[in-house]
């Protein structure tokens, strides 16, 4: 199995575990916040995607589908342009506010869209190449690929587990 394939299995497993998270959700079970400080749902799926759509898009040259497929304006934040949810306050974390949960999953699907795109053609030799040398060693392609694979799987994991307080709290 060539690399390759192992990193569009992960990314698919994002993709259907945001989904599944999101299915069915209403705009009161998006936003619920479990403690003052805490992330929403609609919060970590916005910030996973965001982050996966800013880090392989500068990985490998392209523009963001946040920007380049305006899904920047569809969501209408109160945030700068670029913001991947890096370092977010309760106040920002509170602006991340949409209608419905399509909305979060079509940008993902546009985002995985993108990624599988990408990783389809992807020599092994690529996995190599450096793309971020302020770090110390430098983070190669594959590094970092992998690094947003794990901080998805993360966020989308927080995201089902509040998914299942709320739906307790509510039976």
């Amino acid at each position: 199995m060539h690399a390759r394939d192992i990193l569009i299995d992960g990314y698919g497993r994002i993709q259907e575990e945001v989904h599944a998270t999101l299915d069915g959700l209403g705009p009161d079970e998006l936003h619920a916040r479990p403690a003052p400080g805490a992330n929403s749902v609609a919060w970590l799926v916005w910030h996973l995607t965001r982050v996966q759509d800013d880090h392989v898009a500068d990985a490998f040259g392209l523009d963001q589908v946040w920007l380049s497929q305006d899904w920047e304006k569809r969501f209408g934040l109160d945030l700068p342009r670029r913001d991947t949810g890096y370092g977010h306050s309760a106040a920002k974390v509170a602006k991340v506010r949409v209608d419905s949960a399509d909305l979060l999953t079509g940008y993902y699907d546009a985002v995985h869209e993108q990624t599988l795109g990408v990783l389809r053609d992807l020599p092994a030799k690529d996995l190599e190449r450096v793309v971020d040398e302020r770090w110390d060693p430098p983070v190669s392609l594959g590094v970092r690929l992998v690094s947003v694979l794990s901080d998805d799987l993360q966020h989308i994991g927080q995201a089902a587990y509040l998914r299942g307080l709320l739906q307790s709290a509510a039976a």
